[in-house]
């Protein structure tokens, strides 16, 4: 077989959120830092169209790029390439990326358990890895600060008049909506609407509202829209369902760590989640992410948290993505059929 180019890819999901994962064949783009290494991948779009479009990629894939860590603490670093976004940070691709590392022995595993930093575009991430006869069989991770920005905003919605909504960030920048408040109950045959909803309510948080980050000033907008179910308590545990809707139209599988983050933070701002108490979110699709604070802190002087986001993920194949030199889509191509246009491309 002929190939012009050859890039390694070892498939992952996370709680049913694919997080692919590069181990060869890309070299680490140009840049100081992380984030200015996916600052490229960003503006380049190159190796994004060539994984995430079809007939290679698909809107509902995530890809992870390995890349060397640029700070001395971590062993290794990731670029994350969503559909529409380069984020600073994810839940769920960093649980594939930890999932990955140990089980194609990339980095070593150590039972009963094995202790990782990762260094992500927004920052560094501590890893705990449960491991057993080879299986990285939960990993929790201790996300970057997270914040609520915005409690008890109003937001002017065309057909639905005014919300009230809370802005938070927790790796990623959300605008949190009340579900049930809006007539769902977070069930799979609602995904389509809860999907075009909330790239509406998503542009509408960013005219009206907006979001800057305190210390990067690079992140200046509200990436997705969280649909927070009820939550119910039983002794020091809370529990929910969410959906988060990731651009450019499509939910996420998994209760989206950067999601449950973000939340969390709101919560521990109203009092409703204290040190020591769990946060278990539940998906669309039923799935769990285990969440806490591990402590208080501060970014920019303003009041945040250290969340831990608790899951588990699974390897799901091996690929050689290659070219064909006469192939005449070699970016690949997207149709509005499956990828939906609800909101312009984003260069971001």
């Amino acid at each position: 077989m002929r190939s012009s180019k050859i890039i390694h890819v070892v498939s992952c999901h996370a709680e049913g959120e694919v997080g692919d994962v590069i181990i060869g064949g890309v070299a680490p783009p140009p840049g100081e830092t992380l984030w200015q290494q996916s600052r490229f991948i960003a503006r380049d779009g190159a190796l994004r169209d060539f994984v995430l479009d079809e007939p290679r990629g698909g809107v509902f894939r995530h890809v992870n790029l390995l890349v060397p860590a640029k700070d001395p603490r971590a062993q290794m670093g990731f670029i994350i390439m969503e559909p529409e976004d380069t984020p600073p940070m994810s839940g769920s691709n960093s649980i594939c990326v930890a999932t990955v590392l140990l089980e194609t022995g990339i980095l070593p595993m150590q039972e009963p358990q094995t202790r990782l930093t990762l260094e992500a575009p927004g920052g560094v991430i501590e890893v705990v890895a449960d491991c057993r006869d080879g299986k990285a069989e939960r990993i929790s991770v201790e996300n970057v600060p997270s914040f609520a920005d915005r409690l008890d905003a109003p937001l002017e919605v065309e057909g639905l008049g005014t919300l009230t909504v809370d802005i938070a960030y927790g790796g990623d920048s959300f605008v949190i909506v009340d579900a049930k408040a809006l007539g769902f109950a977070i069930a799979p045959d609602e995904a389509r609407e809860l999907a075009e909803l909330g790239i509406r309510i998503t542009a509408g948080a960013n005219e009206q509202l907006g979001f800057a980050h305190p210390e990067n000033s690079g992140w200046d907008h509200i990436s997705f829209c969280q649909f927070a179910g009820p939550l119910t308590r039983q002794g020091a545990e809370i529990s929910g369902p969410n959906a988060v809707v990731v651009r450019p139209g499509k939910i996420d599988r998994s209760p989206t760590g950067t999601g449950c983050s973000a939340r969390m933070a709101t919560l521990v701002a109203r009092g409703l989640l204290n040190l020591g108490e769990v946060y278990r979110a539940r998906s669309i699709i039923g799935s769990e992410f285990v969440c806490h604070v591990a402590r208080a802190t501060t970014i920019a002087g303003r009041p945040a948290i250290a969340p831990v986001i608790s899951g588990r993920a699974w390897v799901t194949g091996v690929h050689q993505h290659m070219l064909d030199p006469a192939d005449p889509w070699p970016a690949g191509y997207r149709l509005a059929d499956t990828w939906p246009r609800l909101t312009p491309k984003s260069s971001i």
